[in-house]
């Protein structure tokens, strides 16, 4: 078997493909989807997939966090790395069976739905098999990225060939489930490499249960304000077209942090191990590194889609979408507050075996999100919905900052936002004055993305910010390695 990488540049690298891909393509086909389907087609896609995912979180019950933390204690020790593979997959295989056995029975056989909810099953079987956790526990993103990139690109090339009218929800559905199942049995193909089935002890299971619960049980409330939003929109509202609205604001948040929360897979089993050797300054440098990477990009993310957002929208969606525009905009708030959290979270709470707290600020932002939600939805509907989400995530990463005040220096670590906060200021500013020009919709929105973007880096050099010094050097330095080679292969 082969020993474990650790490049966490490259891991970085191939793991930020890796999320992007895992929805970019439903991004790359919105434009087309949402003028084929519609904001009710799209709802109603989004309403069954709410509900599936219920049933995957109660299927998977926090194995998939809680295997990839285990595995990156014991990286490189090939015995019980077979034993730890083994026990949690014959766990999965057993509750994911009765998850899908109770999907079957109350959402398959009756109901408006129940053709999209039989095609869905594919989508549980899937998670069932799932191994993913395995090589991201060992630092192996190489291989998933590559099997993400032929299935995306497959299913993009599907809804392009097979969505031809609102009628076609069922296929977009289909589409969604078989890449999933597909993606997921092609990582076994490779597993051998890296683990394999061995002899168990059917009564050591037991002690995977109290920690799986632990991390069950923050799953549970971070799905209240991700996904059950969405359901409760559907009912509340009674309109699909309000869940549409919602789906399509929540698709573009999702791809800006992925950017953002790639970094937080990569570093969340380096962390642990680092932490199961006791190298507590080595931990700690790498969260302020986090953080200085989580400023960089998610400060001007957010007044960046607020400033485009009345230009985007439009362009993007197409006619019918203008409620989007707001949700869109509000939401984007949640960019810096799931990045500070999920930093917090799984970099230093959960990486060091501090679950409870991490359950209880998640457990907090759950009660405030859906306490919220009832009573914004049935005013404003999904913009309500974002509101009651936004209050919910900045409640979650204040608490967390809380509970890390002795641990960590909280005054360096907001301290060292405000070069990227005045930077996407001034980029904001800059930004909103071309809605006052008299151009197009189209040429609006490119001069805003050229400003944006050269506003803000520029000022940072102004600034002399180090993280961007340190990326341009990076990116020299990698310029001047290829120039060499090229000259050595002409020589």
């Amino acid at each position: 078997m082969r020993k474990v990488k650790h490049s966490v540049k490259k891991n970085y690298i191939y793991n930020l493909i890796y999320q992007i891909l895992a929805i970019i393509f439903p991004i790359i086909t919105t434009p087309y989807i949402a003028r084929v389907l519609g904001a009710s087609g799209t709802g109603i896609y989004g309403y069954t997939t709410s509900i599936s995912a219920y049933f995957v979180l109660l299927g998977t019950v926090g194995l998939s966090l809680y295997g990839q933390r285990e595995m990156a204690y014991i990286q490189n020790d090939t015995e019980k790395r077979n034993k730890l593979f083994t026990e949690l997959t014959i766990i999965r295989f057993i509750t994911m069976g009765l998850s899908i056995i109770s999907f079957f029975f109350l959402f398959c056989l009756n109901g408006e739905y129940k053709i999209y909810y039989q095609i869905l099953i594919l989508e549980l079987i899937a998670q069932a098999i799932d191994i993913s956790w395995v090589y991201q526990g060992i630092e192996e993103f190489k291989i998933i990225v590559l099997r993400n990139i032929i299935i995306k690109l497959i299913s993009v090339v599907c809804i392009f060939l097979f969505i031809r009218n609102a009628n076609d929800i069922w296929v977009y559905v289909a589409i969604y489930g078989f890449s999933i199942f597909v993606g997921n049995v092609s990582l076994w193909f490779k597993k051998s490499k890296y683990v394999q089935f061995t002899t168990i002890v059917m009564s050591n299971l037991k002690k995977h249960v109290k920690p799986v619960i632990c991390f069950f049980i923050p799953q549970i409330a971070i799905q209240v304000y991700t996904i059950f939003d969405k359901t409760m929109v559907g009912i509340i509202s009674n309109d699909m077209n309000q869940v549409g609205y919602y789906e399509q604001a929540q698709k573009v948040i999702k791809l800006l942090l992925t950017i953002i929360t790639s970094l937080t897979t990569v570093m969340m089993p380096r962390i642990a191990n680092c932490y199961a050797e006791g190298k507590s300054e080595q931990v700690k440098e790498y969260i302020f590194k986090s953080f200085k990477f989580l400023y960089f990009l998610a400060f001007p993310m957010m007044f960046g889609i607020i400033a485009i957002s009345r230009n985007f929208v439009p362009i993007f969606f197409g006619q019918g979408y203008d409620s989007v525009i707001s949700i869109l905009s509000i939401m984007s708030l949640i960019i810096v507050f799931i990045g500070i959290s999920t930093i917090i979270g799984s970099q230093i709470l959960l990486a060091t075996k501090k679950e409870k707290k991490y359950t209880i600020s998640v457990i907090i932002g759950a009660c405030i999100n859906f306490i919220l939600n009832i009573i914004l939805i049935t005013n404003f509907q999904a913009l309500g919905a974002t509101i009651a989400t936004v209050v919910a995530e900045l409640s979650v990463a204040l608490v967390q900052l809380f509970y890390i005040r002795k641990e960590f220096n909280l005054k360096m670590i907001l301290k060292n936002c405000w070069k990227y906060l005045l930077s996407s200021i001034i980029m904001f500013i800059l930004c909103i004055s071309i809605n006052f020009l008299e151009l197009s919709t189209i040429n609006k929105l490119v001069i805003q993305i050229l400003i944006g973007l050269c506003s803000y880096l520029g000022i940072l050099l102004i600034l002399k910010d180090d993280f961007l010094n340190c990326i341009l050097d990076f990116i020299k330095n990698r310029l001047l390695k290829l120039n060499n080679k090229k000259k050595k292969e002409i020589k």
